[in-house]
Formats: structure tokens, C-alpha cells, sequence
């Protein structure tokens, strides 16, 4: 990300692009007030918020608004030069994409020797961050007893190799249509229990609900247990309690080693989003995701009505036609999935976002891609679906945070980077998530949530490599046991994505 033009010695505004007609408000603006664009002066008309878009030029009704040198919408009607331009005066529209397929084959990149991280290396050949047991609800019946297993542990010493017992409550699991509902939700827990963050794990259910222990039974490193058959809660608890234990000695062995930066799986996230997103913290993470995957790694962008918009930028960057295609295949049964219930990819902007400067999916859209850097696009994944390819992935989820998260974990990410401009609080009970603020204001309000100040990019004070290359270093000391804001906090947010209805 180049900033074409900071307006005047105060930084006032923020030019992204030659062919833009807008330009983003650094600081608030008054009516009045001059901006030197380039060699143009432009005299406001009305207060621009922080974050905000200022119209540079006159545009007619229907004509093309342009950020980031794309479309991000029409005029709904004229606006004059000066005018702040944001949800009153442009129209949302699905735009169609004359699609640059590939027409040839991108090599996977080649896993690097170092640098290298301190993990804790698995048989299946993944790296695990972390060392946790994990203890999951096989339905919202085996919720409380989860959390109270999990509780128990509050305060008592336990083996230094292990980094915790952490339970998985949630609402599913019963009342599900057997089918795809079912099928998405066994996929989704299989996947965060057999995780390489997770030395072993306890699955509880009530017994006779639709998401039933016994299919996930058979790895040595699960227990499965039922209230009905263990005596109620509190016997559940103490059950799991004997088995935590023994799974604490099979694990007695484990211990961090070097490891090669390649078997590192980072998921790409962010959550409550400003118009600074796409300036700063994005585009800096794009930086770190192109480090990683020259290097082997994985990098996995998520959240399908995210890209939606800017898809095209992902097609042309495909590793072939048939990972484009797949690709363009989750944004048609996305839009299907919204559909049957009357919704469209604009819904997606929440009240935060747009008081942040964002006025329609597409503007989102167009900032959030830049997490991924600009690497080839090697695979395409479904949702909760493991990762199993090197260098730059997307998988399909939704844009609410916490879901997504949780498809990203069941596919086997081993870190996350989560940019956000509005605060967002969240983590993941067995994944460190490495928050990345956009903006000065958020990281002075918030400061014990966040990470990484990404906002000093807009200030001029840090350029977009350097912060990208501080996410970097970051990364690989948290991979090695140092722990991230959201784990100081006890941020251990889990939501499945349930897909069907509720019986």
C-alpha cells in the first residue's frame, strides 16, 4: 500500500490511489478547510469524520465512486467536490467481473529450514503453539459440565508442558436435521480436538443428542464420556478429572523444539473493521503473509462476504483456473445461503463499521483482501475443511468473527493475526491470537487488548513493510510460547457455524 498523496504538512487527508475520487479524512475535517490533493486545492463543504471519504472531483449521479483504484459504488445522486461521501449519497450494486483467469500453473512454494520457532512437533507432522487439553461439549446439554471441568483447574499447578485445560461450550449439537447441519458441526469439533495445539481431550455429551460422542471416538489422545453413563455433572466432572490425568501423563514427554517457519498455519482475520483497515493493520499483515508463504508457510484468509467485490483481485492471482474457479464457487452458493433468507453481502457492514468510514461491503471487501498480501492463491478450503497446502489459502466462512475463528482452528491454523479498527475482543481457547490495531485511537483506548499499532502507518511514523516485518518477529516469538493480548485477557471465544435449522 502506497499512499499516493498525504494532503498538506498536516496529513489531513489520505490519497490511495491516482485513480480514486475520494480521499480518506486522518483527522477530522471542518467546513471550509483547503486539502491540497496533489496540484489540486479542494475546499470542504461539509465536516468529514475521522476515516471518512471527502469527494475530490465532482461526481455525477451513477458515475463510479473509486478507492484503492477500484469501484466501491455509484453515486446515488451528485456530489459536489468537498461533499462527504459515505452511505447518503452512494448506492450499492453486485457489480459483474470480466474474470482474468490464469492460464497456467503456479509451483507450490518450497518449505524454508529456518527461520525457525519453538513448538511442539506432532507425529502427523504438524507444529503445535500451544500444549492444552482441551475439554469440548458434544452439545449445549454437556455445555456447563465442559466449563465446570475446565474450572476446576483454576489455580492448581499443573505440568509444566502443559499450557492449560480449556473447555469448548457451545449452543449445537441437538436439534440439527441430520445432513450437511450435522456433518458441518462433526467436522468443525473433529478438527479443533485433533488440532496440533491440543495434547490430548475429553468430548462430553448428555447422551442421546443428534451429535453423538461415539464418531469422533478412536484417536488415543480423545476420552469420550456421557452424564447418562457417568452419574450426572459433578460425577462427569470427577470422570473427566481421572482421564485429564492420565492424558497429562501421556503427554509428560512433549517439549518446544526448533522448527522450521514452514510448518507454521497463520489465520488471517479482522473484526469490528474501519476505513484505516485497509491503510494500515490489512495491509501490513499482507506484508507478514507474503513473508510467510515465500517461506513455505501457510497463510488462510477467510470470511467469504469479505471478498465479495474483490474477488476478482484473488481470481487473476490464482495458482490455476481450477482453484479460481473454486474460488467463484463460494461466493455463488454464499449468495445462494443468503438468499433463501432474504439477505444480501451489504448486510454485512455493521453500525461500527460504517461509523468507522466504511459505507458498503464492496469498500470493505476491498481493504479486507489486502490481509493476504500478494501472493500466488494456492488452494481453496471449505469451512472447518483441513488446510493441508503450503504458501497463500482461503477458506470459506462467514465474516462474524468468532464463527470464523472456529473454522479456521478446525482446519488446523497453529496462529492468527486479527486486525481490527473498532476494539474487537476475542481469542480462541487453544489458538494465541495476535491482535493488530488500526488506528492510534483504538490502540491508546484499548491498549491492553492489542498488540501491534498499525495505526502509526497513517501517522507517516512506521511504513507498512516495517510493521509488516514487526508482525513477523512477532508471530514467531508468540509461536514459541509468549502470549498475546488476548491470552493476558482470557479471551476463549467458540461459536460453530450452524447452517440449518433448529428442530
Amino acid at each position: 500500500m502506497n499512499l499516493v498523496n498525504l494532503a498538506n504538512a498536516g496529513n489531513s487527508a489520505l490519497l490511495l490511489h491516482p485513480d480514486d475520487n475520494v480521499a480518506i479524512a486522518r483527522v477530522p475535517l471542518s467546513p471550509g478547510q483547503e486539502l491540497r490533493i496533489g496540484d489540486r486545492m479542494v475546499a470542504l463543504l461539509d465536516p468529514i469524520p475521522v476515516g471518512h471519504k471527502v469527494a475530490l472531483v465532482a461526481i455525477a449521479a451513477g458515475e463510479t465512486i473509486r478507492r484503492y483504484g477500484q469501484a466501491m459504488g455509484r453515486a446515488s445522486l451528485a456530489i459536489e467536490p468537498g461533499r462527504h461521501v459515505h452511505t447518503h449519497n452512494v448506492a450499492f450494486e453486485e457489480l459483474a467481473f470480466d474474470y482474468e483467469f490464469p492460464s497456467g500453473e503456479i509451483p507450490l512454494p518450497e518449505p524454508a529450514r529456518e527461520p525457525v520457532f519453538l513448538g511442539y512437533a506432532r507425529r502427523d507432522g504438524r507444529a503445535g503453539t500451544r500444549n492444552y487439553i482441551a475439554v469440548m461439549a458434544a452439545s449445549n446439554c454437556a455445555a456447563h459440565t465442559a466449563e465446570l471441568v475446565a474450572r476446576s483447574y483454576q489455580g492448581e499447578a499443573l505440568p509444566p508442558h502443559i499450557d492449560g485445560v480449556v473447555a469448548f461450550p457451545h449452543g449445537e449439537g441437538c436439534g440439527h436435521a441430520f445432513g450437511p447441519d450435522v456433518d458441518q458441526l462433526r467436522r468443525t469439533l473433529a478438527g479443533v480436538l485433533d488440532h496440533p495445539n491440543v495434547a490430548g481431550a475429553v468430548l462430553i455429551g448428555l447422551g442421546c443428542e443428534v451429535n453423538q460422542i461415539g464418531p469422533y471416538l478412536g484417536n488415543p489422545r480423545l476420552v469420550g464420556l456421557t452424564l447418562q453413563e457417568s452419574g450426572g455433572t459433578r460425577a462427569t466432572v470427577e470422570a473427566a478429572r481421572r482421564e485429564i490425568r492420565k492424558l497429562m501423563d501421556a503427554a509428560a514427554g512433549e517439549e518446544r523444539v526448533e522448527i522450521p517457519v514452514s510448518k507454521l498455519v497463520l489465520g488471517l482475520n479482522c473484526g469490528g473493521s474501519d476505513s484505516f483497515s485497509g491503510i494500515t493493520a490489512n495491509p501490513a499483515l499482507g506484508a507478514c503473509s507474503d513473508l510467510l508463504a515465500g517461506l513455505g508457510a501457510t497463510v488462510v484468509l477467510a470470511e467469504t462476504p469479505e471478498i465479495f467485490g474483490a474477488e476478482h483481485l484473488l481470481v487473476r492471482r490464482a495458482r490455476n483456473r481450477q482453484v479460481a474457479e473454486k474460488l467463484l464457487s463460494c461466493i455463488r452458493s454464499y449468495r445462494e445461503y443468503l438468499h433463501r433468507f432474504g439477505e444480501s453481502f451489504d448486510d454485512n457492514p455493521t453500525p461500527g463499521n460504517k461509523a468507522g468510514g466504511l459505507t458498503n461491503v464492496l469498500e470493505k471487501s476491498l481493504g479486507g483482501v489486502a490481509k493476504g498480501g500478494a501472493s500466488p492463491l494456492m488452494d481453496v478450503v471449505g469451512y472447518a475443511e483441513r488446510i493441508r497446502t503450503p504458501g497463500f489459502v482461503f477458506m470459506n466462512t462467514p465474516g462474524y468473527d468468532p464463527v470464523s475463528l472456529a473454522g479456521l482452528a478446525a482446519g488446523g491454523v497453529n496462529l492468527i493475526a486479527f486486525t481490527t479498527g473498532r476494539g474487537s475482543a476475542i481469542g480462541f481457547p487453544t489458538i494465541p491470537v495476535l491482535k493488530i490495531a488500526s488506528n492510534v485511537a483504538i490502540w491508546d483506548r484499548m491498549r491492553e487488548n492489542m498488540d501491534v499499532n498499525a495505526g502509526l502507518i497513517a501517522e507517516g511514523a512506521r511504513t507498512v513493510q516495517e510493521v509488516g516485518a514487526e508482525i513477523f518477529n512477532l508471530l514467531l516469538k508468540v509461536a514459541s510460547g509468549e502470549r498475546t493480548a488476548a491470552e493476558r485477557c482470557g479471551h476463549q471465544e467458540f461459536v460453530p457455524w450452524r447452517i440449518g435449522p433448529v428442530l
